[in-house]
Formats: C-alpha cells, sequence, structure tokens
C-alpha cells in the first residue's frame, strides 16, 4: 500500500529527470531564502509579532555622568504616571544581578554607581512605550560624580586595564631593529564604528505556566541569552526557551549586547505575569550598547634598503570600554592580524584591554583583526614613503612565502599554508590594470592643483576560526517527512548574511533534492541546545558542516535499507535530482522513497554535530594554530581628493577575493561587496564623537554617517578567485566569507594617503588617522604642506 505524495511519473521521465542535474545544490546562485519577504514587509521580526492585549512595554532610564555614585533613588513618582505597571532596579533582580559573557562587570542595572553615560539605572513597564519613557523620567536619581577615564591615551598609560596584557613574541626584535639599515617609529588613531543595524536591539517575552520564559529576541547568540536569562531568574536553564528567526542586521553588535533587554523584559514578565516587549528606541540603542573597539596603536620597524622588515614591535591598545565584554578575544584578535599578509621574522607584538568609562566595547565584523591590520599597512605605506617606493612594491616584498620555502610562519608560530596571495596580486594588478593608471595618475597629479587622485592595491590574509578554540562547534537537527519535504533547523543565526539559504543547499545537495523543498525554521534552544555565537565568519562552517552530518545520517539508514530490502550493493543506491535510483531493481522520487523508508520502520531524523579539527592555541607560551585557514582578498581603490576642503571621492574599485569552492557564488559577492563598503564607512565617514563628560554626541544618523547609495563607487568591479577549492576539509571546501572582505576596504584608506603624499613636502610623509573624514584629510594635507601655501594658487 503506497500513499502517491507527487504526480506518478514514467521511467524515461524520472531518469531524464535525474540526467537534468541539481539546480539550486551548492555552487549555484540560490536566492535568498527570505529575499521575497523582505521585499514584500512579509518579513516577520520581533516588533512585528502580535502582541498580546495585557502585553507591556519597557523603558529604561539611562546615566547621565560617565561615572558616579548614586546618591538617591526614589522611583515612588513613576507610579504616579499614567499606564505604568512596575519598576524595576538591581535590587529587584531575583537572581544574579551581573550578566557579563565571560568574565563579571556588566550588571543588568546599574548597582549603587554608573559607570558610563547610557548605562540603564532603573527599567519602568508600561501599557505603551511612551508611557513608560515618562514614568522612567519622573524617577527622582541623585549623583555624586566620580573621576572618569575618557582619554585611551591617558588609561593606557595609567594602566587601566579590565584583563591581563598579553604578548606574542618571534624571534629577537630589538635586536634586528637596532641593526637595521631605516628605523621608524609612530602611532595610529583607529576610531570605532557603531553597528547601526536597521533593526535595534529588541525582546519580547511571554512567561510560561512553569515559572519560565518563552524569549522571542533578535540575537546572533541565542544559547547566552537562555543562560543569563536563566541566570537573572535564578531559574535552570530548560526553563528558558530562546526563538530568534530572523535579525535586521547584527554585526557583531547582538552577539553578547543582547541580553540586556532580554534579561531585564524577563524579569519584569516573571514579576508580573505578563508578556514584556523592550525594543531601544535608535539613540538609546546608540548610546546604551557597545562599538567597535577604537585602537590606539603603536610601532617601531626597523627595513633593509628594498623595504623589507628586519624587525618590528608594536603594541595594540584596545579601548575596551567600563567592563571585559569579549575585549581580551578582540585585542588577541587584533594582535593575530597585526601581521596582516606579511612575514615578521622577528616581531613583538603586545595587547592591552583599555579601561575607559564608555560603553562597553564588543564585536564588529572582523572582531580586533581590522584595528590590528590598520597599523601594518600604515607601515606598509610610510616605510614606501621613506625610500620613495611605490607601496605596492614595498607590500609584494613583504607577504609571506610559499609553504616549505621560508618565510611562511606567523608570530605566534602557526604555518601559513596554500598562501596564494602573490598569484591573487598579479591577478588584480594586471585586471584593473594597475601600472598604467599609477602612471597616468602620476601625470593628472602634475597638471591638476586642486584635485589629487590616489591609488592603492592592499591584501588581506584573515584567520578563519574563533579565537576562543571551545566555540568551534555546532549541531543541526534534520527531519525528513513522508512526502518528500524536509525540516531543518540549526544553531546558527540569520542576520541576512544568508546562512539559511547556504545551509539548505548543503542539505540540499546531499540529498540531492530541490532547495525549495527543504523549510529552515527559527533558530530555537529546544531543538538545537548549547550552540555557538554566529561569529567569526563561521556560521557555514560550523552549521553547514553540522546539517550535512545530519542529511548524511539520515542517507545512510536510507541507503542501508534500500540495500537489503531490494538485495544490491549500497553503491548501487542513487540520489539523483529528487529521484533515488535503486540499481536495476527500482525508480522512485525521493517523496515515494520517504515513504516506502518509513512504512519500513527506518528513522527520517538526525542530530548532527560538527567540531573544527587541528585548532588550538596556548595563551601561556603564545604559540599554536587558532586557525582552521586563512582567507585572502586584494583589492584596488582610486579616489580623488579636494585638496582645498579636503573632501574625496572614491572613484574605482577592483576586488579579487578568495571564496574556496563558493556555495552561493551571488550571496558570496554581495557579501564581499557589503563587507567592502561598510569597512569603507569605518574608514571614512563613520566618526564617533563624544563630548568632555563622556557622552556620545553622534546618537543619531544625523550625526553619524553612514555610507549610502552615493558612496558607492562609480566603478565597483568584483570577482571571485576560481578553481581554488580549500585545501581543508570544510563544507564542500568553501571558505568563510563574511569577515575577510571588510578589510580590503583598507585600500581606501591608503588610497588617501597616496593622493596626500603627490602635496606633500619633500620627505614628509602623511599621517592619517582612522576614520579619515575630510577634516581628517584636510589637516594631513596641511600638515605635509609645511614649505607652501594652503591653497595652490594665486586668488
Amino acid at each position: 500500500m503506497s500513499r502517491k505524495t507527487t504526480p506518478s511519473m514514467t521511467m524515461e521521465e524520472m531518469t531524464a529527470q535525474a540526467k537534468a542535474g541539481l539546480a539550486t545544490g551548492v555552487g549555484k546562485s540560490v536566492k535568498h531564502e527570505s529575499a521575497e519577504k523582505q521585499v514584500s514587509g512579509e518579513a516577520l521580526y520581533i516588533d512585528d509579532r502580535g502582541e498580546f492585549p495585557n502585553q507591556l512595554h519597557v523603558y529604561a532610564l539611562m546615566s547621565p555622568h560617565a561615572h558616579a555614585t548614586i546618591t538617591k533613588l526614589d522611583v515612588s513618582p513613576c507610579y504616579n504616571m499614567p499606564g505604568v505597571r512596575t519598576v524595576i532596579t538591581a535590587n529587584d533582580v531575583p537572581g544574579e544581578l551581573d550578566i557579563g559573557p565571560i568574565l563579571p562587570g556588566d550588571p543588568m542595572l546599574a548597582d549603587g554607581k554608573v559607570v558610563y553615560v547610557g548605562q540603564p539605572v532603573i527599567a519602568v513597564a508600561a501599557d505603551s512605550l511612551d508611557n513608560a519613557r515618562k514614568g522612567a523620567e519622573a524617577a527622582i536619581i541623585e549623583y555624586q560624580e566620580l573621576p572618569a577615564a575618557l582619554d585611551v591615551e591617558e588609561a593606557l598609560a595609567q594602566e587601566l586595564f579590565v584583563t591581563d596584557s598579553h604578548t606574542q613574541k618571534r624571534g629577537d626584535s630589538a635586536s634586528a631593529i637596532a641593526q637595521s639599515a631605516h628605523v621608524l617609529e609612530g602611532s595610529l588613531h583607529v576610531g570605532g564604528q557603531e553597528h547601526f543595524y536597521l533593526e535595534t536591539q529588541v525582546s519580547s517575552v511571554v512567561p510560561t505556566e512553569d515559572g519560565g520564559v518563552i524569549v522571542y529576541c533578535s540575537t546572533q547568540n541565542p544559547t547566552e541569552v537562555q543562560k543569563l536569562v536563566s541566570s537573572v531568574l535564578g531559574v535552570p536553564m530548560h526553563k528558558v526557551l530562546i526563538d530568534m528567526r530572523r535579525m535586521g542586521g547584527g554585526f557583531g553588535g547582538k552577539e553578547t549586547q543582547a541580553a540586556a533587554p532580554a534579561c531585564i523584559a524577563a524579569v519584569i514578565a516573571i514579576q508580573t505575569g505578563q508578556p514584556v516587549k523592550f525594543r531601544l528606541p535608535r539613540r538609546e540603542d546608540m548610546m546604551m550598547t557597545g562599538k567597535r573597539h577604537p585602537f590606539f596603536n603603536q610601532y617601531k620597524v626597523g627595513f633593509d634598503d628594498n623595504g623589507v622588515i628586519q624587525g618590528i614591535e608594536i603594541v595594540v591598545s584596545g579601548n575596551a570600554g567600563h567592563s571585559p565584554d569579549l575585549s581580551r578575544s578582540i585585542v588577541d584578535r587584533a594582535m593575530f592580524h597585526s601581521d596582516n599578509a606579511y612575514y615578521l621574522n622577528n616581531a613583538t607584538v603586545t595587547g592591552h584591554c583599555v579601561k575607559t568609562n564608555t560603553a562597553s566595547n564588543t564585536a564588529y565584523r572582523g572582531f580586533g583583526g581590522p584595528q590590528g591590520m590598520m597599523t601594518i599597512e600604515h607601515v606598509m605605506d610610510t616605510i614606501a614613503g621613506h625610500l620613495n617606493k611605490d607601496p605596492l612594491e614595498v607590500r609584494k616584498a613583504n607577504y609571506y612565502g610559499n609553504a616549505g620555502e621560508g618565510r611562511d610562519e606567523t608570530h605566534y608560530f602557526q604555518k601559513v599554508e596554500d598562501n596564494f596571495i602573490h598569484e591573487m596580486t598579479a591577478d588584480l594588478e594586471m585586471s584593473c590594470d594597475y601600472q598604467a593608471r599609477r602612471n597616468a595618475i602620476s601625470k593628472f597629479n602634475a597638471t591638476s592643483q586642486i584635485l589629487k587622485k590616489g591609488i592603492s592595491i592592499t591584501p588581506v590574509k584573515f584567520g578563519i576560526s574563533f579565537t576562543a578554540t571551545f566555540l568551534n562547534q555546532a549541531g543541526a537537527l534534520v527531519t525528513v517527512y513522508t512526502d518528500g519535504s524536509i525540516s531543518l533547523n540549526h544553531g546558527g543565526t540569520e542576520m541576512g548574511q544568508g546562512l539559511n539559504t547556504k545551509v539548505a543547499q548543503i542539505v540540499a545537495e546531499t540529498f540531492n533534492v530541490d532547495v525549495d523543498t527543504i523549510q529552515v525554521t527559527a533558530t530555537n534552544t529546544e531543538k538545537v541546545p548549547n550552540t555557538s555565537p554566529t561569529a567569526a565568519s563561521s556560521g557555514t562552517d560550523l552549521n553547514g558542516k553540522a546539517a550535512q552530518n545530519a542529511a548524511l545520517i539520515i542517507k545512510e539508514r536510507m541507503v542501508d535499507f534500500a540495500s537489503s530490502h531490494f538485495d544490491v550493493s549500497p553503491n548501487d543506491v542513487i540520489f539523483s535530482n529528487g529521484i533515488v535510483s535503486i540499481g536495476e531493481k527500482e525508480t522512485l522520487t525521493f517523496a515515494d522513497f520517504c515513504e516506502l523508508c518509513w512504512f519500513n520502520q527506518i528513522s527520517l531524523a538526525a542530530s548532527g554535530f560538527y567540531r573544527t579539527p587541528k585548532i588550538f592555541y596556548d595563551h601561556a607560551t603564545a604559540r599554536g594554530r587558532p586557525f582552521y585557514y586563512f582567507a585572502y582578498g586584494v583589492s584596488c581603490s582610486e579616489v580623488i581628493v579636494d585638496t582645498l576642503t579636503g573632501e574625496y571621492k572614491v572613484l574605482r574599485v577592483d576586488i579579487l577575493h578568495d571564496v574556496g569552492a563558493s556555495l552561493n557564488p551571488a550571496i558570496d559577492i554581495g557579501q564581499v561587496e557589503g563587507g567592502f563598503i561598510q569597512g569603507m564607512g569605518w574608514l571614512t565617514t563613520e566618526e564617533l564623537v563624544w563630548n568632555d563628560k563622556g557622552q556620545l554626541m553622534t546618537s543619531g544618523p544625523a550625526s553619524y554617517k553612514i555610507p549610502a547609495v552615493a558612496d558607492t563607487p562609480e566603478i565597483f568591479n568584483t570577482r571571485l578567485v576560481e578553481n581554488r577549492a580549500n585545501p581543508e576539509d570544510t563544507v564542500f571546501h568553501s571558505k568563510a566569507v563574511g569577515e575577510p572582505p571588510f578589510m580590503l576596504a583598507i585600500s581606501v584608506w591608503s588610497a588617501l594617503r597616496d593622493a596626500i603624499v603627490s602635496v606633500a613636502d619633500e620627505g614628509e610623509i602623511p599621517h592619517l588617522p582612522a576614520p579619515a573624514t575630510p577634516e581628517q584629510v584636510y589637516n594631513a594635507i596641511k600638515q605635509v604642506r609645511k614649505g607652501k601655501s594652503s591653497v595652490p594658487f594665486a586668488l
């Protein structure tokens, strides 16, 4: 007896379909699984969920001081405001108050003192957000101000740190520098960056009948939110369910900092027995949450007449804000990437996590890697200026060598294997016509008095894996139904990057069925427990492998059954384009085969698991292999600068990027281009400004400028490296693509320096902090034109 779930097909039709090839598996440009819903507005985010009649809304009153003792806290006036249901303070938390992700230092609400402007002090729940805000503003709170650390250089001098410092050392840098023909030293300020996700931090919490909660949360890290909500409530983790279908952007800002709104809403939900939503308005989100770490980096470098580095000492100091958060790992990654694509034989790299009275800075795309790379790219340009060489010539002279030829080991003693940055650079140099354009730019600059052009090629070598080794694991749940449809759940989170689409393609490829037969369900801590955050570019590497593992377990059961049932070899059971061919005995649609397996009591559900092999890092000895592999990229940017105002425009960008064997070329190119533009914003327009009281002045889109459509380069050429599969056993030999392209934008910053060189006095080398706003570009021009008029022609 058989129930047909698909239109009947003849043997010839099924054979023809199988031979046609899978149209939506791995390597195909399948559209994003939520694209149509996002365009039409049907995609549901947390704030789109239907509200309950008795739902409460939360507003948190923020500290107006960077550092102060709370001398009076009276919330009774809050209850005089209409609609106010309850007010909570630090004393109302039933469990643990501290919600620091790794180390303590992040109280859910201020406990006796405040440590940054924007810290939540009380939380008010009312029948509307406006009423909650009015209720919070009615509270009477008095403070006694304390000295505040607001300047990272001053805090560094005072050795104010949130965690211990760390040093990586290879060779004898001091002696190598002393013996070098040329020595330079200097420093560089690298600014932070606001995440500016479209969807601000938001959680919606529903209390359950057993004293627990269901939390609908916009988070990259469901398990951590589950753990911290259970901690503040004082209940086991099994009483807390986190559900996360999609985020309206994350970029690292929802890895740890989604926890506070979720925890506050959960405490109020348990206290009142009512559903609670806590959504941060944009200004409050920008003031309350941390950013990309600003860095103050110092260096001393010795090099020969060809610009080859003989010895280097680098100190990277990340502005952690008031608490540890993830700063130790972020500064570690800045140290790991202080070499970028360059061999540093004699090197000492030191990292500090500096404590200041600002919001606790956190993860952001690249996770410290971009800030670390900036120093060595600054050094390359500075060496080139000192020797009057083309910066590209200096860069290529310092590249890592091929494995086994020497010059292939990092300053933390990991071998750089499968290095092809030389070939990629040569490819891009030729395809973008770099040499001819540099000559043309030199001629242009010689005749143009006001407008000057610059061009630069910069590389990227980015390590893939969590530097906290234990996080390199993932789980997935795959369920196959008797009609051939497949339900897929994994521990990763979808924030627009196409993770669900890629993982669905992986499962489709494994069963050789169309991706449309697969439904990816919301990330759910009851289906896949103990998940790692979706971060470190590892979402597809980890969750894709886990889903593949689950699918292969089911497929193996199906093959074993078919082999036994039809008395054929397992090798004769072939899955192809939705058809299952069983030797000469039978040919079935995948749906009919699933039903046959069920009738014969074969389990069609499985949990999969994956852990990344080979990686380790010994913090005590600063040695190891923290990365499974490296992803490479090269970009060329051309800019034009108005030397009277410092204003500029990016004219052309050419990118060649390595994604291994691409799982989805369209999504990968989108990630490369999007990452580049976001990186360009970090290095050009996105300036964070605090006043002398520690208050963020750029707390909205009117004062904080992310790149817009008009900032996109007029010519924007993007290519993926072809026919270069990842030699490591990643999922279908692909490579991660989330973070590495971000740092390709360093070529824009370097091109701006190149343009400034054309107006510099003899021997003057431009110093350009990041972000290189028009003001900073204009100041750099003034500094290198000391012997010239600031106006290059007579008015």
